[in-house]
């Protein structure tokens, strides 16, 4: 018996807002439609309703109202050839990875650490990035996130920001390859700018990106032995159903935003994806440890378990081999340097099985609609009955 997705009992095959048949996020904004219109005319597609502007920028409140000002629009054929990069555009290069992608000037790391999550998950990777290429080219590409309670399409331009000659956001480590930040415009669409990304949270993102279910615990001061044990349950049940999560650490100073590097290699102010957990035997004892990634693409914690640490030539070769020494941003934390270094913790999946790793567990959704007329008052008299409009409730029961 498989594991049942809550979208799927809220949403039948084929109806509409399911993810086979996914909500217009613009009801003109037919993808497959528009891009043979343009396909056959020979014309390059531009949206109408978040083009290459100003307004689509938003205020970004890294750069002066100058700075904004040097922000140009370019598309990826223009950019390759203005960065000199070899080779012709590609939407993808082997597949989309953790690893293709390094955070810029927005301020979305939790946008761009919810997409990491999302790349170890292929079911719903090919959701929320469906195949497209360069191939019969017109500049327009689609997306796919689940926006209040439904999956939506959001169809974009191939116009990009560039500051200064370079990516101005999210760009690829490969630098001919556009998946990201193409996935991240129509995220900035979705949003309203790209400076309405600039601050958000883990737990949206990987909601927008899987519809599923988040459970948050808090780090930090919370930690003690029970706790521990309840978070190691959960990761482990986690990583086992491809959960996405996420995590962030504390700010600095006063809650202030700011992305300082402290002396351990980690980021204040700033979301990691957790990628894996594992156990390791070292001198006789299991050790927990949680692999992270910064999407910075680069910047690693460096104190125990990390990729220099000595710890490494203590353990077996099969343990030690899970440690990738490269500076691309992933790295391993034991369990309670996870706790005490990190403020909060997220896990996200389709359905509530995370919980306790029962997958074989189903699900039953009722959905109830309509309104709560007099809420026990006489109807005559609304000024004293007050009214609340009941658009939805669901219910899961679990059997």
């Amino acid at each position: 018996m498989s594991c049942t997705s809550i979208i799927n009992l809220r949403y039948p095959h084929g109806s509409l807002g399911s993810a086979s048949n996914p909500e217009k996020f613009h009801k003109e904004q037919d993808f497959e439609y528009l891009k043979n219109y343009h396909v056959q005319r020979k014309k390059m597609f531009v949206v109408k309703t978040f083009g290459p502007n100003v307004s689509s920028l938003g205020d970004i409140p890294e750069l002066t109202a100058s700075q904004e000002a040097q922000v140009r629009w370019c598309r990826p054929n223009k950019i390759v050839d203005m960065l000199k990069i070899r080779g012709d555009p590609v939407f993808s290069s082997g597949g989309e990875s953790r690893f293709d992608f390094a955070q810029g000037l927005v301020g979305n790391c939790w946008f761009l650490a919810a997409i990491s999550s999302l790349t170890l998950n292929k079911k719903l990777k090919a959701q929320v990035i469906p195949q497209q290429s360069f191939d019969d080219y017109a500049g327009i590409f689609h997306f796919r996130f689940w926006r209040f309670g439904k999956w939506v399409d959001v169809v974009i331009d191939d116009y990009l920001p560039v500051y200064q000659n370079q990516f101005f956001s999210v760009h690829s480590k490969q630098t001919n390859e556009f998946w990201v930040p193409l996935m991240e415009k129509a995220y900035a669409k979705v949003c309203g700018s790209y400076a309405d990304m600039s601050i958000g949270s883990t737990s949206e993102g990987c909601a927008d990106m899987s519809g599923g279910l988040s459970l948050n615990f808090p780090l930090q001061h919370a930690h003690n032995n029970e706790h521990d044990a309840l978070l190691w349950t959960s990761l482990s049940h986690g990583s086992g159903c491809k959960s996405m999560m996420c995590c962030g650490t504390p700010s600095a100073d006063s809650g202030k935003v700011i992305n300082t590097i402290k002396s351990n290699g980690l980021v204040n102010a700033h979301a990691y994806s957790v990628t894996k957990v594992t156990e390791v035997y070292h001198r006789g004892s299991k050790v927990k440890l949680v692999r992270l990634l910064n999407p910075w693409g680069c910047q690693e914690w460096n104190g125990k378990w990390s990729d220099s640490s000595s710890l490494w030539n203590q353990v077996s070769l099969k343990d030690r081999n899970k440690c990738v020494k490269d500076n691309n941003g992933e790295f391993w934390m034991e369990l309670e340097d996870f706790c005490h270094n990190f403020l909060s913790f997220s896990i996200c999946c389709e359905n509530p099985n995370f919980m306790d790793g029962d997958l074989n567990c189903q699900w039953q959704l009722m959905i109830h609609e309509g309104v709560w007329d007099t809420a026990g008052g006489h109807i005559n008299y609304s000024e004293s009955n007050h009214q609340i409009l009941i658009q939805q409730i669901k219910t899961l029961k679990r059997f």
